[in-house]
């Protein structure tokens, strides 16, 4: 079995440049590193992260980030006319709540990304074996997070598939030794796994889904080589409980706006005028409110 990259969810545009062109050349293919003035625009209203504290995850992880030049640089999947649908996975037995969320967490998920977002029709709990089950701490049962990536989703091969991510309501473990994960990706299989359960815990519909929409667009993000974001407060931060999930922004910093637009060639403000009415539908405040400052800087471009 290949190794797994082990991520705790432990909550954790189209603008033309007038610029003179900067570039370096890697293996003879020379690279723009010039920014669109949209990036510029919207950089106003990035927000530098705080100093770490006790508990954060920058506070007990060494992050060096990653630069735009380093994401150019480093392979990572970019769409292509055979792959190019995202797909999620529902495993289990849904409310009509939660049957909802994930309906929204596709759309929201073809908004960010500005790709076909498909949901594959859902599968039991039976298709998890006894021993890839346990009951947790609290009485809970919980899956073994490993063998859906490994023994279900890998052997899914969904058409022009570019990215798979399993959606649970049981809650997962990684191993005996761990009492939890939210979550489990291997980023070189395109495929990943997250729970439900613990985003709705102590949360109303609104909290419960906004933290989805945070865990899929930061997993799916990853798969598409984006790191962790130290650079500004952004949904590609690293976290290490549900407050600081909380606390981050459901926005891509301009940075790494910049990134996936690189390989995506997306129209950059039709997917902000989308999110800000998805935001707006959905009476999610804050995302609102971020859409319309990055809206405000560049309506009169």
């Amino acid at each position: 079995m290949k190794k797994l990259l082990f991520l705790v969810f432990v909550i954790f545009c189209s603008c033309q440049s007038d610029k003179k062109q900067k570039s370096v050349t890697s293996s003879n293919v020379k690279l723009d590193l010039t920014p669109l003035p949209y990036f510029e625009d919207i950089k106003v209203n990035d927000v530098k992260l705080e100093k770490p504290a006790f508990g954060d995850w920058l506070f007990s992880h060494n992050e060096e980030g990653q630069s735009f030049e380093q994401f150019i640089k480093t392979k990572h999947i970019v769409p292509t006319k055979e792959e190019n649908i995202i797909y999620l996975q529902p495993i289990g037995t849904f409310n009509s709540s939660q049957i909802k969320q994930i309906e929204l967490v596709r759309q929201y998920l073809a908004i960010f990304f500005q790709l076909e977002t498909k949901v594959l029709e859902g599968v039991s709990n039976d298709i998890i074996p006894n021993n890839a089950r346990r009951i947790g701490d609290v009485g809970q049962e919980q899956f073994l997070a490993g063998y859906i990536l490994t023994d279900v989703l890998k052997k899914e091969k969904p058409e022009k598939g570019i990215a798979l991510m399993a959606i649970t309501e049981k809650d997962l473990y990684p191993k005996p030794e761990w009492n939890y994960v939210f979550g489990l990706a291997s980023y070189r299989d395109k495929i990943a796994v997250s729970s439900m359960y613990r985003m709705q815990k102590e949360a109303d519909f609104n909290l419960a889904l906004d933290r989805l929409l945070k865990i899929c667009s930061h997993e799916i993000g990853h798969m598409f080589g984006l790191h962790h974001c130290i650079e500004a407060n952004c949904v590609m931060n690293g976290t290490n409980s549900m407050s600081e999930t909380d606390r981050h922004w459901i926005r891509l910093c301009s940075l790494c706006q910049r990134k996936l637009y690189s390989g995506f060639k997306f129209d950059n403000v039709k997917r902000l005028k989308e999110l800000e009415n998805y935001f707006e539908k959905n009476n999610l405040a804050e995302g609102l409110a971020l859409m319309e400052k990055d809206l405000e800087k560049i309506k009169n471009k």
